[in-house]
């Protein structure tokens, strides 16, 4: 069975949308653990964090979108994510957005280094993806940091 252009464009696309459904999900985390923190660690947490994670997200959807677009395939509407149970603990709730992040990242590392970016033959597309890598880099190793202080 041959491997269409068509094929390959919605399988970059699919792969995209699950790697920015997980960043849902740090966002989601994070949220959550925001609202157990007080003052001084919610302010640390949006920050290092939150902030950098959304804004990643956003650019993930947007690629996403533009992507759709200039090649006339339908777009994705992302949803809102979960955090998971309640009784989570902030420090719970933080790591769980940093292994999302991480798989983000691996997953679109993945997508990298995969010739389907280069096989569909979109450089802006490629570009967008190396912005979202490099917005989630060190934001683990941030979330760690903030863990331990927490465990203080």
């Amino acid at each position: 069975m041959a491997y269409t252009e068509a094929e390959a464009r919605q399988e970059l696309l699919d792969d995209l949308a699950r790697a920015t459904d997980r960043l849902a999900v740090a966002l989601a985390c994070l949220g959550a653990a925001y609202e157990q923190l007080d003052d001084q660690r919610s302010d640390q947490l949006e920050e290092q964090l939150f902030r950098p994670t959304q804004l990643a997200y956003g650019r993930a959807q947007r690629t996403h979108a533009e992507f759709a677009d200039r090649h006339g395939v339908p777009r994705r509407t992302f949803s809102a994510a979960s955090p998971g149970p309640e009784s989570q603990s902030a420090g719970e709730l933080i790591e769980r957005a940093a292994e999302a992040i991480r798989e983000t990242e691996d997953a679109i590392g993945q997508l990298q280094d995969s010739m389907l970016p280069v096989e569909v033959g979109d450089v802006e597309l490629r570009a967008r993806l190396s912005e979202v890598r490099q917005m989630l880099d060190g934001l683990p190793g941030r979330a760690r940091e903030l863990i331990r202080v927490l465990g203080r």
